[in-house]
């Protein structure tokens, strides 16, 4: 090839990938747009009163309402549909869950709330850096006190009552899929506002004896009542369902391989994900309901992967988020075995059920 073959070859090259450039710039910048666009093919989503004052009492009850209805049970979730909404709190009727949405302008990565308190786990905006705050919400989702956290919003849970209120972030790692990774799971007393930073302070009892592992990791807390909890406990490449005693500050190992557990209302069930052997690595679990009066499973009708720790709509009926167009969807499915999956929303995440 001749010298000016090679400069035409070489100028073509340097047009090329220019235009590629210009055009990826051009395509990233439409996309961002069309993110700050309210969409057009998903339900309506506009600012309103948004409120956490229930009438019910319960795990997964009894916390909150939405543009100023009294008596009808609602859901108040994280919008995940691209607009000026996105990632804010709304509030949908529990009766028509992929209706309208009421935007609150209170912006969480992980939300609970029951009995008018809610935890609101946040991307502190305008850093160069990632950083993250826990912020305590009361039933009219003003802040009441925030304190800093030390890595990235996994979980969140408060007691029926509403005074305790926990929450795990990943330390290091960012999935729950391996076993590289290391958490930090933290309980507040809203009424006295004493804060234990970490489960890994408490005592594990473990086959009737004390127990110390450098590599202990907690998550998933779901409370019973003010005193009292589960989790999920992860040591030596196993976890475990553990229950722990706030006062004590003791937890102990009930049973192998539960993670992410959820208390029914009642206080009978816990619904949980299990790894299973004939699963992938990157998709290794399936949601089952553990039944604490005689210990007996019951794997559940989805037999796609769920990442999530389920939220009981009713005595019957679980919610838990599986990936989607819009980063995730709402699901339902039958805590008792029976049934099939169907998708309650799009684009929502981290709900509690109101009223």
């Amino acid at each position: 090839m001749t010298d000016r073959a090679r400069l035409v070859v070489l100028f073509l090259t340097v047009v090329l990938l220019g235009g590629v450039s210009v055009g990826w710039v051009r395509y990233a910048s439409e996309r961002g747009a069309l993110r700050d666009r309210q969409q057009q093919d998903g339900p309506s989503v506009a600012a309103g009163r948004v409120t956490l004052a229930g009438t019910g009492a319960g795990p997964g009850a009894g916390t909150g309402t939405g543009t100023g209805s009294t008596g009808q049970q609602r859901l108040v979730f994280r919008n995940m549909l691209w607009g000026p909404q996105r990632d804010e709190l709304v509030s949908v009727a529990a009766s028509a869950p992929a209706g309208p949405r009421t935007a609150s302008d209170v912006h969480c990565l992980r939300f609970y709330a029951a009995a008018g308190t809610g935890i609101c786990l946040q991307r502190l905006p305008g850093t160069l850096e990632e950083r993250y705050r826990a912020v305590v919400l009361d039933a009219e989702l003003r802040e009441q006190r925030h304190f800093p956290l030390g890595g990235i919003p996994t979980r969140a849970r408060v007691s029926p009552s509403g005074r305790m209120v926990a929450w795990t972030v990943f330390v290091s790692g960012d999935s729950y899929a391996g076993t590289q990774f290391s958490t930090r799971t933290s309980i507040l007393d809203t009424r006295t506002w004493t804060l234990q930073q970490s489960l890994e302070d408490y005592q594990v009892i473990m086959d009737d004896k004390a127990y110390r592992g450098a590599d202990v990791n907690f998550w998933g807390v779901t409370f019973a009542d003010d005193g009292h909890f589960y989790a999920t406990l992860a040591t030596r490449g196993k976890t475990y369902l553990v229950r722990g005693d706030v006062r004590a500050r003791t937890v102990t190992t009930l049973r192998e391989n539960v993670e992410c557990p959820s208390l029914s209302p009642d206080g009978t069930r816990l619904a949980f994900k299990k790894r299973v052997p004939e699963a992938s690595a990157d998709a290794p679990w399936r949601e089952y309901v553990l039944d604490l009066r005689d210990m007996r499973e019951t794997p559940l009708g989805e037999h796609r992967s769920v990442d999530d720790q389920a939220v009981w709509l009713d005595n019957s009926t679980l919610v838990y988020a599986l990936a989607g167009d819009y980063g995730s969807d709402l699901w339902t499915i039958p805590a008792d075995g029976t049934g099939s999956p169907t998708r309650l929303t799009t684009a929502a995440l981290a709900p509690a059920v109101i009223g």
